[in-house]
C-alpha cells in the first residue's frame, strides 16, 4: 500500500506543472474561439481578464490535483498556519498595489466617461479646448470598466480561496511556499494583464488631447510608467504561476 501511494503521489506532483500551463493554455483558446464583442476594442479588454482568469483557474486545478491524500492518521499542528508565512512579501505587495491603481484609474475613467458620438454611453472623453470641443474615445468608463472589475473580482476570490485551502491542506511548508507562489503570480496577471491595457487606452487618449499643457504631460508621463510597470510585472507573474518552484529554489 506505501508504494501504491507513493506512485499516486508521483503521478499527481507531475500532472500539477501541465495543468497550470492548460489553464493558460485555455484562456487563450476562449479567446480565440470566443467574441465577447463584435466591437474589437470591447473585446480586446475582455480577452486580457479573460487570460489572468484561466491562469488562476489552471493554478487553482494544478493544487486539486496535486494534493496529496491524507493517510489514516492525521496530526493537528500546534501552531497555526498563517498566509503570510508563505506567500512572497514583495511580489504580494506589488500586485495588490497595482490592484489599487487600476481600481483608482477605472473610477477616473468612470467619473469622466461621455457618450460617443454613436450616443452609447460611457465609451469616450469629452473635453473642451481652446479650439472646440473633442470626443475621444474608446474610453474605459462603465461599458468597459465593469467586466474588468468583475474579472478582478473573481481573481482576486479565487486566489484567496487557494490561499486558505494550502494553510488547511496536508503538505510540507515547501509545497506549500510554491503552491502559494503560483497563486499570487496568478493573481499577478489577473490585475496586471487588464492594468495595462487600461493604462494604455488611456495613455492614447491623452496623447491625442489638443490641450492640457504641463497636466497632460505629467498625466501621460504616469500612464505610460503605469503600462511599462504592468507589462513588465504580468509577464513576471506569468513565469511565477507557471513554474512557481524554480522561484522558490531560488530563495536564499
Amino acid at each position: 500500500m506505501p508504494a501504491v501511494a507513493g506512485r499516486d503521489h508521483a503521478w499527481r506532483k507531475w500532472l500539477e506543472t501541465p495543468v497550470r500551463w492548460a489553464g493558460a493554455a485555455a484562456g487563450l483558446a476562449v479567446n480565440a474561439l470566443v467574441s465577447f464583442s463584435p466591437e474589437s476594442d470591447v473585446n480586446l479588454l475582455c480577452e486580457f481578464s479573460v487570460f489572468g482568469l484561466g491562469v488562476m483557474a489552471g493554478a487553482f486545478a494544478a493544487d486539486v490535483v496535486a494534493r496529496q491524500s491524507p493517510g489514516r492518521l492525521r496530526v493537528a499542528s500546534v501552531t497555526p498556519r498563517r498566509i503570510r508565512d508563505y506567500v512572497p512579501h514583495g511580489l504580494t505587495a506589488a500586485v495588490a498595489g497595482q490592484a489599487a491603481v487600476l481600481v483608482i484609474l477605472l473610477a477616473i475613467a468612470v467619473a469622466t466617461a461621455s457618450p460617443d458620438a454613436a450616443g452609447h454611453s460611457g465609451r469616450a472623453l469629452s473635453v473642451t479646448c481652446p479650439s472646440g470641443a473633442q470626443l475621444l474615445s474608446p474610453w474605459p468608463g462603465p461599458y468597459y470598466a465593469w467586466p474588468i472589475l468583475g474579472g478582478l473580482t473573481f481573481g482576486t476570490v479565487g486566489c484567496a480561496l487557494l490561499l486558505r485551502r494550502i494553510t488547511t491542506r496536508s503538505g510540507s511548508d515547501d509545497q506549500r511556499r510554491t503552491v502559494a507562489r503560483a497563486a499570487i503570480g496568478a493573481w499577478g496577471v489577473v490585475v496586471s494583464a487588464p492594468l495595462f491595457a487600461v493604462s494604455v487606452t488611456m495613455g492614447v487618449v491623452v496623447l491625442s488631447l489638443v490641450c492640457g499643457g504641463v497636466m497632460k504631460v505629467v498625466a501621460l508621463w504616469a500612464l505610460v510608467i503605469t503600462a511599462l510597470i504592468a507589462a513588465v510585472t504580468a509577464g513576471h507573474c506569468l513565469c511565477v504561476s507557471l513554474l512557481p518552484q524554480v522561484y522558490v529554489r531560488a530563495q536564499p
